[in-house]
């Protein structure tokens, strides 16, 4: 990412869509009190310099789709090769690289079973392991100690509360709308509408009915080193299961973590936390970690860098 320093104007933003990743800059400017103009130039910058990234996921359970997250030991000189295939599978929702390149880590969203057979045949794969997700506690929203914006203004940004989710099937319209928002979950009604192939008013009318069903939500992907955290770790946790939620609830509320959920397998829990170096690391996973009951047994993963991340991958 290229260098970036965030002033008051681009901390207010960011803040806002991590509220709703979808708030019209019309609705963002007269909250944040800066015009439209501003707030899309701004938007624009940290979108090229990679620093923000905004996508829209759907709710795989609602939309009929097991989460799997897979864990592949592969070549370190080949580990590449392995993570640009996995980034170009329309099938990965995002694909990491831990370990010192060592290993690859990605979360696969498919109707059935995660293709492990498929994977272990390829040459540079030395093992792979494929765990279901049973539960999100915390979905890959990391926030920090994000506080730009007032109570009264967080409360004018987000979005109104929805009524419980009404059962709702995906059409073929929804079909062709997912994709798009996933490489960009702002693009613009117009370009939506002409990128599917509907019209601009059964666009936008299908979009807020897949929002208030709580089948389509917006994830803002924010590089954390902006704010000066330089460190991002998957962790693998043995919990007893009569403290598992208790275990899982405790580390969602942390400012450190991105993701938390319950899994399959010898780990019954994994979660992607942020530090800002090494120190904070050894003193977040042994002073916060270690002083909650029923944990057995940790693992730490550092991530090096990311082939893909909650969105299909951008060209290069």
């Amino acid at each position: 990412m290229d260098s970036v320093i965030l002033d008051d104007v681009d901390r207010r933003l960011l803040h806002a869509l991590q509220l709703d990743g979808r708030a019209p800059f019309s609705r963002l400017a007269s909250v944040l009190d800066v015009s439209e103009r501003t707030l899309a130039r701004r938007y624009r910058r940290l979108l090229s310099t990679g620093g923000l990234r905004v996508t829209g996921v759907a709710d795989s359970e609602r939309a009929g789709h097991a989460e799997w997250l897979g864990r592949l030991r592969v070549r370190p000189d080949a580990t590449a090769t392995v993570a640009r295939a996995l980034a170009r599978r329309a099938d990965t929702a995002w694909v990491t690289v831990i370990s010192s390149g060592a290993e690859l880590a990605c979360l696969f969203r498919v109707p059935a079973e995660a293709p492990l057979p498929e994977l272990a045949r390829h040459p540079a794969v030395l093992a792979a392991d494929a765990h279901r997700v049973l539960r999100h506690v915390m979905r890959g929203r990391w926030q920090g100690r994000m506080s730009a914006l007032s109570p009264e203004q967080s409360a004018a940004v987000c979005a109104p509360e929805a009524d419980p989710p009404a059962p709702l099937v995906l059409s073929e319209l929804d079909k062709r709308l997912l994709p798009v928002l996933a490489a960009d979950g702002r693009v613009a009604y117009p370009q939506l509408a002409r990128a599917v192939g509907w019209s601009e008013s059964a666009v936008r009318r299908r979009v807020e009915e897949l929002r208030r069903a709580r089948l389509l939500g917006f994830d803002v992907e924010i590089d954390p080193a902006l704010f000066g955290f330089t460190l991002q770790s998957l962790l693998w946790l043995t919990v007893t299961p009569g403290r598992l939620v208790a275990v899982a609830n405790a580390l969602a509320a942390d400012p450190e973590a991105a993701f938390v959920g319950a899994i399959t397998g010898p780990h019954n829990l994994m979660a992607c936390i942020v530090c800002r170096d090494t120190d904070a690391l050894f003193h977040y996973t042994t002073e916060r970690i270690g002083a909650l009951s029923g944990i057995e047994r940790i693992e730490i993963s550092p991530i090096s860098g990311y082939a893909k991340r909650t969105a299909p991958p951008r060209p290069t």
